[in-house]
């Protein structure tokens, strides 16, 4: 069985901190998406991985490597044209051959164990097997329909939904989905749908199993996102630990856990946490902040509201006046920003 990961994707919800990275690259808890997308395929021994990008994505080659380092054997499959998940598919067939396959988007995040999504596959005998998770609005999700151990039918964020079961990122197939991608049409949006190739297959006689997941699960998609999935992956690896890195200086500083700061970062007069993630070459003084995501060499200094919800990109310097909790501040900050503020004294 091989893995195959999407990462073509332009991430312009994330802007602007895919401007200079892909979203797949962004850091959960000081690591990126896309290794927690690999660590989960090579927990299930899956050891062949497929990675769809586009070529002028920098940065995924550069980190990942021939994936060596993961256990793992990484092949780079280029999409010049972003045409939805089936077109990617469409892509990775020389790749696959006839392998059955687990395909995994690059920007999210599921706590769920793939062995679960396995098992559903061999022990139904099917064509293919999706993780769903029951959601409380499946109008904005790809809704399955199930009969027994099936799903008999997938509709994208229907008016009048069929069940709660959303979609969530995580797919098995055998060979058969090659013949499904190449013969569905572009759907409304002009993009090959997933959920038609699979409707594709139900509708032909093939057997699409499923396993429902009761683990959190995230699309980081959005800021907003992307700061809960911090959040949850923060708790449930750390829960109120406080994770120090190597050569890192910390002075009369609270921590609040769970916290993680990276390498060589300095950390003086400050309270920190809960839910904050700090990468290297951090520097924090005098400030207070909680659920927040820096990224590598942010400086925060003297600012003096807390801080709360923010994201800071690299090499971000923030530089405030006095210290104080009247109010909180909320920054989305991308790469190499630089912002100061003051404020009057009182009298």
């Amino acid at each position: 069985m091989k893995g195959l990961i999407l990462c073509a994707g332009k991430g312009t919800r994330l802007q602007p901190f895919s401007f200079s990275q892909p979203k797949t690259l962004l850091p959960v808890v000081n690591k990126s998406v896309l290794e927690y997308c690999l660590e989960n395929l090579i927990k299930s021994g899956i050891k062949e991985i497929g990675i769809v990008m586009h070529p002028s994505q920098e940065g995924i080659p550069e980190l990942i490597g021939n994936g060596e380092k993961y256990g793992c054997e990484v092949e780079y499959i280029f999409q010049i044209e972003q045409k939805g998940i089936s077109h990617a598919v469409k892509h990775a067939e020389p790749f696959i051959g006839k392998d059955p396959f687990i395909l995994l988007l690059g920007d999210n995040l599921i706590a769920e164990d793939l062995q679960t999504l396995i098992g559903s596959y061999h022990q139904n005998h099917s064509n293919g097997s999706i993780l769903l998770s029951s959601v409380s609005n499946p109008q904005d999700f790809g809704i399955a329909e199930i009969k027994g151990n099936d799903i008999i039918g997938l509709e994208e964020k229907p008016k009048k939904p069929k069940s709660n079961l959303a979609v969530i990122g995580a797919y098995l197939f055998d060979s058969h989905i090659f013949e499904a991608v190449k013969a569905i049409a572009p759907s409304a949006r002009g993009e090959y749908e997933i959920t038609d190739a699979i409707q594709w297959l139900i509708d032909r006689g093939h057997s699409i199993s499923y396993t429902i997941t009761k683990k959190l699960y995230s699309d980081v998609g959005t800021i907003e996102r992307w700061l809960e999935a911090n959040q949850w992956m923060m708790k449930r690896q750390f829960e109120d630990q406080i994770v120090i890195g190597k050569n890192t200086i910390v002075e009369n500083c609270t921590f609040h856990g769970p916290v993680v700061i990276g390498n060589h970062c300095v950390l003086r007069n400050a309270v920190i946490g809960p839910y904050v993630s700090i990468q290297d070459h951090g520097r924090i003084e005098n400030c207070r902040i909680e659920s927040s995501i820096l990224l590598e060499k942010t400086e925060l200094r003297d600012l003096k509201y807390p801080v709360s919800h923010s994201v800071f990109g690299r090499n971000v310097k923030l530089n405030g006046g006095m210290k104080g909790k009247e109010n909180a501040m909320n920054f989305y900050l991308g790469d190499k920003s630089s912002l100061k503020m003051t404020w009057e004294l009182d009298d």
